[in-house]
């Protein structure tokens, strides 16, 4: 047997009877002739990690907007922090790590400049609306790709994982659904810990009824929400936190919102946001020939599937932007230069 086939063996012999087996899985919208060295979801990996739009993740806004300092986190450390947390569960429960690691990585690609304010803006911006979830899928089929392909030609299942990771949604393997439970592990408590070091809470403003159960630092919190979620799911067809510890987790959520997501400051900087994605998305909607050439091509491949209209691909390209790149798209393109001279 090749190094894939040994995998795809250790996986029947060891994960539990409730994971995703890469031999088993639904397969490729294009079928591909298989990796000699790596299984189907460890290759679907390594093309979502050398893919522009994860690169882009760097620049591109969690909760602050432009944080002067180099530790409060961007839309990429958010997601290694996703993927550390889902691992670790995952390997505690038995589950497919290659699967979680590479949902994990993806699951936020679709995600705009300025975080969640972008996403609202392009909301009402596109008639047809806007979720970064189902732009993270167009991201992977269609937006990316290379002189080999459109898109990245993904594994169903980390897809599902992909576009069922937020909200009410649920996605069909465990994995998947692990994702929505890191996610709000790793938010939940890395926006904690940015909004002390922003100085709009202090760890004593935090509810005490809550970290009593959850713990008073960072990292108790996370120990006790992971151990909490693999001591109630463990040999289990579906995962679950204990009653006490999921209700902590969601009233932390809503004091988050209360306090900090919808703090006059941070609302007040993020209305200037909204602005400059709305001025530039008018600029470009108005003359698509503004657009660039590359990003214009993408669109002569268009299958019937995406039926692109121009609010798509405006959409497009700005969701693409990292939080740099947009403040230099709208100085470009309405701030008066200088002349010397």
């Amino acid at each position: 047997m090749n190094f894939r086939e040994n995998k795809e063996a250790w996986e029947r012999e060891y994960l539990s009877p409730y994971a995703s087996l890469s031999a088993a899985s639904k397969g490729r919208d294009l079928p591909e002739t298989p990796c000699s060295l790596r299984t189907c979801f460890q290759r679907d990996r390594d093309r979502v990690l050398h893919s522009k739009a994860f690169r882009r993740l760097k620049h591109k806004t969690q909760v602050y907007i432009s944080p002067e300092g180099d530790h409060y986190r961007t839309r990429l450390t958010h997601t290694l922090e996703v993927s550390q947390i889902a691992r670790t569960i995952a390997g505690a429960l038995k589950l497919n790590e290659d699967l979680v690691e590479c949902i994990a990585l993806a699951h936020d690609l679709g995600h705009t400049p300025f975080g969640h304010i972008g996403e609202e803006a392009l909301n009402d911006l596109n008639p047809k609306g806007f979720q970064h979830y189902r732009q993270s899928i167009r991201v992977v089929e269609f937006l990316e790709g290379n002189e080999k392909r459109q898109g990245l030609n993904l594994s169903a299942e980390v897809k599902d994982g992909i576009v069922n990771h937020t909200g009410s949604r649920i996605a069909s393997t465990l994995e998947g659904r692990l994702i929505k439970f890191s996610d709000r592990i790793a938010y939940i408590n890395h926006d904690i810990d940015d909004s002390i070091r922003a100085g709009i809470l202090t760890p004593e403003e935090l509810p005490s009824q809550l970290t009593q159960v959850l713990g008073r630092t960072h990292g108790d919190r996370i120990d006790r929400m992971v151990k909490d979620l693999v001591d109630s799911s463990v040999d289990q067809p579906d995962l679950k936190m204990s009653p006490e510890v999921y209700e902590a987790t969601m009233e932390l959520r809503k004091f988050m919102f209360a306090r900090v997501y919808n703090d006059s400051d941070v609302k007040r900087e993020a209305e200037k946001a909204k602005y400059l994605i709305e001025e530039v998305y008018r600029y470009y909607l108005t003359d698509l020939s503004r657009l660039p050439t590359d990003h214009l091509d993408i669109y002569a491949l268009d299958a019937n599937r995406w039926q692109s209209t121009d609010h798509d691909i405006v959409s497009d390209y700005i969701a693409g932007m990292t939080d740099k790149y947009l403040l230099m798209k709208f100085e470009e393109i309405f701030i008066p230069k200088s002349w010397m001279g």
